[in-house]
């Protein structure tokens, strides 16, 4: 139940206090987004982003205690390739994503409604989200020493990258240089494709987001494949 409660309550209770911080600070004065009040607006982008930041940590500080506690060996030991590491790894991450969306959208329907509109898209960037986190979670994993390591990554790489997505505003109000920047950031397609299955409504190409998350999951999994095979610093 601590657990539980570490891992899955507290980012959703974060989400909502997010949200509601928001919306008293701005009340009826933020303009529409995507011709919705701007709290429904956000609340899908929060949800990702929270996903998004708890499929890194799951795979990431599963591996890496592993390595500093000596249970890596026990992972090696048996007959597991690297492959089924490799699944066990994602789908832990995917699973702990799942369940925080879920319970946060739970949550937040009561203190704002949130309309949907595709549940395929909610499922697959939901999906493709939390796998792609998971996939940096081993990667970020096996180079880490220490935790200080995994926690400079999330610092200078997955906390910008997620408050320049598209989180909170819509990309036509960045400068024309920020705008083709964020264009080429597969968090904006995340978050894009995730509120769109509640909105109906998008800021870029949805089926363009898919190709670009397919691709970077593709590659992120190799090169994870790869690595845990080889052992990289986990087996000297």
């Amino acid at each position: 139940m601590h657990v539980f409660m570490q891992t899955i309550v507290a980012p959703v209770m974060t989400t909502l206090m997010f949200l509601s911080v928001f919306a008293l600070a701005l009340g009826s004065d933020r303009p529409d987004n995507l011709g919705v009040h701007f709290t429904v607006f956000l609340a899908p982008g929060l949800l990702m982003m929270t996903m998004l930041q708890n499929a890194f940590a799951n795979a990431s500080s599963s591996l890496l205690q592993a390595k500093m506690m000596g249970g890596i060996v026990d992972l090696l030991m048996p007959p597991i390739g690297p492959g089924e590491l490799l699944v066990a790894f994602i789908s832990g991450a995917i699973i702990r994503a799942l369940f925080i969306g879920l319970l946060g959208i739970v949550i937040i329907i009561p203190f704002q409604a949130l309309p949907v509109s595709a549940i395929w898209a909610i499922v697959l960037f939901a999906i493709l989200g939390s796998s792609m986190m998971g996939f940096l979670g081993v990667l970020g994993g096996l180079w880490a020493e220490k935790f200080d390591h995994l926690a400079s990554v999330t610092n200078f790489l997955i906390t910008p990258l997620t408050f320049l997505s598209g989180t909170f505003y819509l990309l036509e109000r960045l400068p024309d240089w920020l705008e083709g920047f964020a264009r080429l950031n597969p968090f904006f397609y995340l978050i894009d494709g995730f509120r769109y299955g509640f909105l109906g409504q998008s800021d870029g190409d949805i089926f363009v987001g898919v190709i670009i998350l397919f691709g970077c999951n593709a590659a992120l999994g190799c090169l994870s494949f790869v690595l845990l095979r080889r052992g990289w610093r986990i087996k000297h």
